[in-house]
């Protein structure tokens, strides 16, 4: 499908003498990349196999329920309004944003909780209702956040890493931050309580980590949630790709939906355009990839010598792990279950056994914890009048272990056992409630949005996978080639992708240098 260009926002002799840029892939990233390039001045395509933008940001509609995908929240609100500033527009007249307090709640089978809020006084108080000791240690924890972040965030996740040089000149302050210590052991040295040592280390699994594992840099999210919130915005991320498409659009750029690209085609070491799957080939000067990175380097460039991402590369890369995601809508419970607030994590009986059957053994577990967002609480468009909407996420292995789950037999299974810790824990009498039901499993993602293994956030953020380490911006397989999204630098979550087209504005030139070279 062609969407239609708003013929008074460019002049179409600007458009057609542009440069050419071709972006794979309507995910947020994507879209991002191509606000930037329509803003640097280059004529953009957009794309995309789904038939909708958004990515893993988009929403499906089932029974009157509208249900967002993947990310619920948005943590950095500066990343979009410098987005929005770069094209001469505002954010906050096409998107609205709504703070939430408490950001979330966590909840333990002992019956304890720990609301998350911007508040330092109500925070300390969290903390203190839980270990009175603690209280100290967290406040230790923040201050290694707030500078975990300056330099992980604000200075290297705003530049390039594809230069060697620029790892070496970042070591000794990597060093010095003991980015080698996990996100689990950073918080274990600052708090003694287990709660609390969960509620500070849980962040990496949205982006795909392991938190027993991971580079403490990611501590730092503790820091962006402090600083800048957490925020819905109405109508969902779904709202935001919209918004972003319609920018494009008055940009002059296109996007094309249910347009699968199958090759990127290189000529004398150079991207010159991709071909689709139905044969057709579209030309371009340069080409991004918002597709996932292990797809783009495994199967886009399946016909073309990769020099590092080869096959055998990819084969030894650790993967983010897989999620199962349950959409459920129920009739006439807006006043019911006040406890379920707009997100909650139920906490199994296990943390760190659990985590290594999901990364390392690759076990699907009888227990499990989950993250469940309620939007209707906040944005009562989401459901009919009176209904809710909700979706339950539990991490489960990705698909590349030596035994992957089956989950054409299991999915049904599984949904049950979701169903019967929520009845348990914080919906009881769910099963009668029941409007309508989705459920996506690592298999889903893999054939939605062809992420290796089913993963849920690509390559793992492991230290030794990301910066330098992480499939550059800048390709090194061939000149004119791009990379943004979660599988390049610098990650996962909504902040990293679309300040990975930041990182792309600042590498490609202007359309009028690109012209003259």
């Amino acid at each position: 499908m062609l969407t239609l260009v708003d013929p008074c926002s460019v002049s179409c002799e600007e458009v057609a003498s542009a440069p050419s840029a071709l972006v794979i892939g309507a995910g947020l990233g994507g879209l991002a990349s191509a606000m930037r390039l329509g803003a640097k001045g280059y004529r953009v395509t957009v794309l995309d196999r789904l038939d909708g933008p958004g990515g893993r940001g988009s929403a499906i509609w089932k029974n009157g329920h509208r249900f967002d995908l993947g990310p619920t929240i948005v943590t950095v609100p500066g990343v979009f309004r410098d987005l929005w500033r770069s094209c001469g527009r505002n954010f906050d007249e096409d998107v609205d944003l709504r703070a939430l307090d408490p950001y979330y709640e966590i909840r333990w089978p002992d019956g304890s909780r720990f609301r998350a809020r911007q508040d330092d006084a109500a925070m300390c108080a969290e903390v203190a209702r839980l270990s009175p000791g603690d209280v100290a240690g967290y406040r230790r924890f923040l201050a290694d956040s707030e500078r975990r972040y300056g330099f992980g965030f604000e200075d290297l996740g705003r530049r390039s890493m594809h230069r060697l040089a620029d790892l070496i000149r970042v070591l000794p302050r990597f060093a010095w931050l003991r980015a080698d210590r996990s996100v689990y052991a950073h918080a274990a040295r600052r708090v003694k309580d287990e709660r609390l040592r969960m509620a500070l280390s849980f962040h990496p699994l949205f982006i795909g980590g392991d938190p027993f594992h991971v580079t403490s840099m990611y501590a730092l999210v503790s820091h962006l949630e402090k600083a800048f919130g957490v925020h819905y915005a109405m109508g969902g991320v779904d709202a935001i790709a919209r918004a972003m498409v319609r920018v494009i659009e008055g940009q002059g750029g296109l996007i094309r939906q249910s347009a699968e690209v199958d090759e990127i085609l290189i000529e004398n070491r150079r991207a010159t355009g991709v071909r689709l799957s139905g044969g057709e080939v579209v030309n371009a000067d340069i080409v991004v990839s918002n597709a996932d990175s292990g797809h783009t380097y495994d199967h886009l460039l399946r016909n073309s010598r990769r020099r590092r991402w080869t096959p055998r590369k990819l084969k030894h890369t650790r993967w983010s792990m897989g999620l199962f995601v349950w959409y459920f809508g129920t009739r006439g419970t807006s006043g019911l279950w006040p406890e379920a607030g707009h997100h909650t994590i139920l906490n199994g009986p296990r943390y760190k056994g659990l985590v290594e059957d999901i990364f390392i053994k690759g076990k699907l577990a009888d227990d499990m914890s989950l993250y469940v967002h309620r939007p209707s609480v906040t944005d009562t468009s989401v459901a009919p009048e009176g209904d809710d909407t909700f979706y339950a996420l539990s991490p489960v292995p990705h698909l590349g272990h030596a035994k992957p789950v089956n989950w054409p037999e299991m999915a049904e299974t599984y949904r049950r056992r979701v169903q019967a810790v929520l009845e348990r824990e914080l919906l009881p009498g769910l099963g009668d409630r029941l409007s309508a039901s989705a459920v996506f499993t690592p298999e889903t993602f893999r054939d939605r949005y062809l992420s290796p293994h089913g993963s849920g956030f690509s390559i793992e953020p492991r230290i030794l996978q990301s910066a330098w380490f992480r499939p550059h911006n800048v390709s090194e397989e061939a000149a004119g080639l791009y990379l943004v999204g979660a599988g390049t630098h610098p990650g996962a979550g909504l902040p990293g992708v679309i300040s990975s087209a930041e990182v792309l504005a600042k590498l490609v030139p202007d359309a009028q240098q690109a012209r003259s070279a």
